[in-house]
């Protein structure tokens, strides 16, 4: 899926070739720190959940201990972008009574020729439903860095204005703040070849 191919560039510096090619399935797990500004380092927890509706038992569980996600769609794929709302909706539902952060992110951005959705229309769509837009690729490694960033930055920020504070049964901010990052991706929209992402 696109999201795993980011966290894979993400967490491991590499574009998963075909030998890491299998999807998702159910929930992958990656960690990774991250420096939002000198000195200050925070300790991101990754979920991948897959896209396909046979894992939605599985994934709708780990929105509740999340703070932030990354909404990925496939640029050269419009079927995709057009499940952003639903899945946008699914996990704004399972995180109540919670805050969640996200982030809408067009990949594979490096395929300009094969663009299906336009950068304007995304912006709109962001826009519309709160959430900032940025697109990567992480087969050229272009604003991976950048998205898990934002996420994190804004979240963070969100943190120390007290608009989410720690609860208790809650898993989503840790001791030292220790943000869940969700990704629902679309991967059950397109069949899948290799991660050519």
């Amino acid at each position: 899926s696109q999201a795993s191919c980011l966290l894979h560039r993400f967490t491991e510096g590499r574009f998963p070739g075909p030998l890491h090619s299998d999807p998702t399935v159910g929930v992958d797990f990656f960690s990774r720190l991250v420096e939002i500004e000198p000195g200050k380092r925070i300790k991101l927890q990754l979920w991948d959940t897959a896209g396909q509706e046979r894992f939605r038992s599985i994934t709708r569980s780990y929105y509740r201990n999340s703070v932030g996600g990354l909404l990925v769609f496939d640029i050269t794929n419009r079927r995709s972008f057009e499940h952003v709302k639903d899945w946008l909706e699914e996990a704004k539902m399972h995180v109540q009574p919670f805050q969640i952060v996200f982030l809408l992110v067009g990949h594979k951005c490096d395929l300009v020729s094969q663009r299906e959705v336009t950068r304007e229309e995304a912006e709109k769509l962001s826009s519309d439903c709160g959430m900032k837009y940025i697109e990567t690729s992480a087969k050229d490694a272009t604003n991976v860095e950048e998205s898990f960033t934002i996420l994190t930055r804004d979240i963070y920020e969100l943190v120390k204005n007290g608009e989410i504070s720690i609860q208790d049964g809650w898993e989503g901010v840790k001791s030292g703040f220790v943000p869940n990052v969700v990704h629902s991706s679309e991967e059950a929209v397109k069949p899948r070849r290799q991660c050519i992402c």
